[in-house]
């Protein structure tokens, strides 16, 4: 696997299931130690071209990983925050129907262990802790959303989640991808689920690379280790094969 020279490249990661391990609920994340410090290392070597691109909403990734990324771009491209200081934008984007809402609320309060999260445009309905109910949040969104173009369902690690049609992590790529200090270099895209795989496509087809965690890094602990060798190397150091 050949990536491009470090002084070439803009490097947009994941979080959840990337940078950080899967817990049993949103909340109960990890960050490991060092981690923000790793980040914060390779975003001064990337002269400022470090995002991260994540389902999170961008405050929640402030929270996690304060004075990290550059960029951030949260709800799978849903909102996107440019540079430090920058207003967030959202596109135009329809509005989640509240009966929605209420019927996947009382779902989940009905099924212990179920957790739901609650984005600006959309929702998630985890079922780590019980995952024999995954079958039937997903019968129950499917059938929510049929008859409708505006939503789609989309399937994660232990999770369904649904949101606005035609925003993901590809859009959201190419859209950082336009502006300082990510314009003119290669994008390194890295994610561990379906819903990466768009950002990973954008990234190539860019002239970059898009890497999964576990064919090219083994685990999250495998991401981590990489980056901090990368603080101090010439070159990216090297990794298993994957998908160019």
């Amino acid at each position: 696997m050949i990536l491009p020279p470090i002084a070439r490249s803009a490097l947009l990661l994941d979080v959840d299931g990337t940078l950080i391990d899967i817990a049993p609920t949103p909340d109960s994340v990890i960050v490991p130690p060092n981690l923000i410090t790793t980040l914060r290392g390779l975003r001064a070597r990337l002269g400022g071209a470090l995002a991260l691109v994540s389902g999170r909403s961008v405050e929640v990734l402030d929270t996690l990983l304060p004075d990290t990324a550059h960029a951030m771009a949260g709800e799978h491209g849903a909102a996107i925050r440019h540079a430090p200081g920058d207003a967030i934008e959202r596109p135009d984007l329809p509005a989640l129907p509240q009966a929605w809402l209420d019927q996947a609320r009382t779902m989940v309060d009905a099924t212990p262990g179920a957790v739901m999260e609650r984005k600006a445009r959309g929702f998630t309905m985890h079922f780590r802790r019980c995952p024999e109910a995954g079958p039937g949040f997903h019968a129950f969104l499917q059938a929510l959303l049929a008859g409708q173009d505006q939503f789609r369902l989309l399937g994660g690690t232990m999770v369904w989640e649904v949101r606005p049609d035609g925003m993901d992590k590809g859009r959201a790529v190419r859209a950082l991808m336009e502006r300082a200090p990510f314009a003119g270099r290669l994008p390194i895209f890295i994610g561990d689920d379906v819903t990466d795989e768009d950002g990973m496509r954008a990234a190539r087809a860019m002239g970059g690379v898009g890497l999964r965690v576990d064919m090219a890094f083994g685990s999250p602990a495998g991401v981590r280790a990489w980056l901090a060798t990368s603080l101090d190397a010439d070159t990216w150091p090297e990794i298993q094969d994957a998908p160019a």
